[in-house]
């Protein structure tokens, strides 16, 4: 069995890791303590991957969770999943960040980081096979940003080349819950092998748009957000006749080392409303995911190149011939609005799972046979991190907020290597957007 480590870092990565872990109970047909409901052996299989196993049958989350701040944790410490959850694995604080990258990385951080490594490492020592690490953080806190980079420095320094993957909440174009997050995210340093980027306002357009919520709250996002997680992990957790483990993400997603931000898209999203007037076979849920009103970044993929993309199919699509998904791929690639590096000759990376994804009992979204994830790499990334710039750029000329961060121990030239590693960053894929000649005129 090869394990899986999933790290919740400030309270973006602990909410979504908590619903991450409910959704995973019911898909293994576990009890809110970790006990079996006499599940299938199909729903079992390789639910060790990211569940350990105690002699009296409970399974226990590979999972380290932490944030400064320990309101969040305390709600998962007192909630229904308490006994489910290793309490010596949810590390909080008296003082949290305050949304700065300084505190998180420097002064707070230095306080935590020694018992945090220990932690890690004793999860690590109890795996028979470690495969990798996922992390769930946000950019814009300051734990997500700050203390996240400094844990995932240690663990570079401990756990060598060990695969490490993140899921990660990125600033959104227009919504915003800290003045501060450009300053945070452009400090942030991308050290792990694959960073799946969100942000929550792409997130709440799927939820009002697709599934027809009016006013989506945290509580919405991080449901959907646990959709397409489970979508990922499920090639981790059940048998398939195509299943896809951490190693072969990164290979098949990362052409270059730097250019590693996919973007994450999901099809059907459907709400119980619409279900029984929605038709989705293959070629359906294929096309829609291709969509960018399916994607949970802002950008227009239009604008840029598909590098390489990741079909996670799940359901009942194996009753049907892979005929049906080669002919819905090969259409894509005909189709003009959607591009293409020349250099790429094959570009998809295909997996299948049998289990079928499930749903929470009172959610908005419809239960479906059948879904699909897609994970690719395109240079239209570049756009939240220009985007991004210039927000940081308006605020850095004038010094605003400066003072707070070099309070913390962050020496002011440390902003100026940052922004330059983001726009070197934006280079290398305007670069490799210019060998290519793009014939469109949509704009975001």
């Amino acid at each position: 069995m090869r394990e899986v480590i999933s790290l919740h870092v400030g309270q973006a990565g602990v909410q979504i890791g908590s619903t991450c872990w409910e959704l995973y109970l019911m898909e293994h047909g576990l009890t809110s303590e970790g006990y079996s409901l006499n599940a299938a052996d199909d729903e079992k299989s390789n639910m060790q991957s990211l569940f350990s196993e105690t002699s009296k049958g409970h399974y226990v989350p590979r999972s380290l969770f932490v944030d400064f701040e320990p309101t969040v944790i305390d709600t998962i410490r007192q909630g229904e999943f308490k006994k489910l959850y290793n309490p010596e694995f949810m590390l909080t604080g008296k003082e949290d960040s305050s949304d700065n990258y300084a505190r998180g990385y420097y002064s707070i951080g230095r306080m935590h980081i020694d018992n945090a490594e220990a932690k890690y490492r004793r999860l690590a020592e109890n795996c028979d096979s470690l495969q990798g690490i996922l992390l769930f953080r946000s950019f814009g806190g300051g734990t997500g940003s700050g203390f996240s980079s400094l844990l995932v420095e240690r663990i570079q320094d401990s756990l060598g080349k060990k695969c490490k993957l993140e899921f990660a909440i990125y600033p959104s174009p227009a919504v915003s819950t800290s003045i501060v997050e450009p300053y945070n995210s452009i400090l942030t340093p991308h050290l792990n092998d694959v960073c799946f980027m969100m942000d929550n306002e792409a997130v709440f357009d799927l939820c009002r748009e697709k599934l027809a919520v009016e006013w989506p709250n945290y509580y919405n996002l991080n449901r959907l957000v646990a959709q397409a997680v489970s979508s990922f992990t499920g090639s981790l957790r059940f048998d398939g006749s195509l299943n896809v483990d951490l190693n072969e993400f990164q290979t098949n997603l990362v052409p270059f080392p730097s250019v590693r931000f996919p973007i994450v898209s999901m099809a059907p999203l459907i709400s119980k409303e619409r279900i029984a007037h929605t038709s989705y076979n293959t070629s359906q849920v294929v096309n829609e995911v291709f969509e960018e009103k399916s994607q949970f970044v802002k950008c227009n993929v239009k604008q840029g190149l598909y590098m390489s993309c990741c079909l996670l199919f799940r359901g009942d699509f194996e009753q049907n011939s892979s005929s049906d998904i080669n002919k819905a791929i090969t259409n894509i690639k005909t189709r003009k609005d959607t591009h293409f590096v020349d250099w790429m000759p094959t570009g998809f990376k295909v997996g299948l799972n049998s289990n079928k994804p499930r749903v929470f009992p009172d959610d908005d979204m419809a239960e479906v046979s059948r879904s699909c994830v897609m994970l690719s790499n395109s240079t239209a990334v570049q756009q939240p991190w220009q985007r991004l710039i210039e927000k940081f750029q308006r605020m850095f000329r004038k010094r605003a907020f400066v003072h707070w961060y070099v309070g913390e121990g962050l020496e002011e030239s440390e902003f100026d290597v940052a922004l330059s590693s983001v726009q070197d960053l934006i280079q290398e894929y305007e670069e490799l957007t210019s060998d290519n000649a793009i014939d469109d005129d949509d704009s975001y």
